[in-house]
């Protein structure tokens, strides 16, 4: 599961994002539910039943598409082959991510969340090791020029970022159903969003603002199938 979550699909995110759009990235990326539902073969009678959790899954990427519509168009003056090899390569990340997950969901370890996040950061890590001396990273890297502000945003990450965020999706993936624990690609955007018009002071257009009404519309369609099986249960 770290391999395909972290080296595979972690690993093709971080290296397009040198050359393609983030708002480009950021679409592919939010695809991931969709793959769920696709790949997730022993639950596709449950999940191709429930009008809610179809729709829902269309209108959720539909938003994400208008959330970063208006950067893509203006991107697409750049676009060359370099982008299509991105956009697949980004495909297939989502579909590494989600593989790993669904993998992660029918196969449990037994062992807690926390210990599972360890082990499988551990070796992507490990993983990632070769490609810093293959494509020369060590001997650039300058540590004494580094800021201050780059070294807390790294620990600002692993904090957050791997051990809280990545801890808490392992545990999603134990106890929720896989179509739900999906949702945070479609939630994650939003959240940039509203953290950049805080702290950045970033203007948000009328096109976003209905871009993320119909994400968060999306997200509750999702779960409404799964909450009303468990009221009804």
């Amino acid at each position: 599961m770290g391999l395909m979550l972290l080296f595979v699909a972690n690993g093709i995110v971080i290296w397009v994002e040198q050359f393609m759009p983030s708002a480009m990235v950021a679409i592919m990326v939010s695809a991931a539910p969709i793959w769920f539902v696709l790949l997730d073969k022993p639950m596709w009678r449950e999940n191709f039943s429930s009008r809610s959790t179809v729709i829902g899954l269309i209108i959720g990427f539909c938003g994400v598409l208008l959330l970063f519509g208006e950067q893509v168009m203006g991107s697409m003056a750049h676009f060359n082959g370099r982008m299509i090899l991105g956009l697949v390569l980004l495909t297939i990340g989502s579909m590494s991510w989600t593989g790993g997950s669904l993998y992660s969901k029918s196969h449990p370890s037994g062992a807690s969340a926390m210990v599972g996040a360890a082990w499988q950061m551990i070796f992507a890590g490990l993983a990632f090791i070769p490609g810093v001396f293959i494509d020369h990273e060590w001997p650039g890297t300058h540590w004494a020029t580094i800021p201050t502000q780059a070294w807390l945003a790294f620990v600002y990450l692993i904090l957050m970022g791997s051990i809280a965020a990545y801890s808490a999706y392992v545990w999603l993936l134990q106890v929720r159903p896989a179509t739900q624990v999906s949702t945070y690609a479609y939630v994650n955007p939003v959240i940039a969003v509203i953290l950049g018009v805080v702290f950045a002071h970033e203007k948000i257009s009328l096109i976003q603002i209905a871009g993320l009404v119909i994400i968060l519309l999306s997200v509750l369609l999702i779960n409404l199938h799964k909450y009303t099986q468990s009221k009804n249960a």
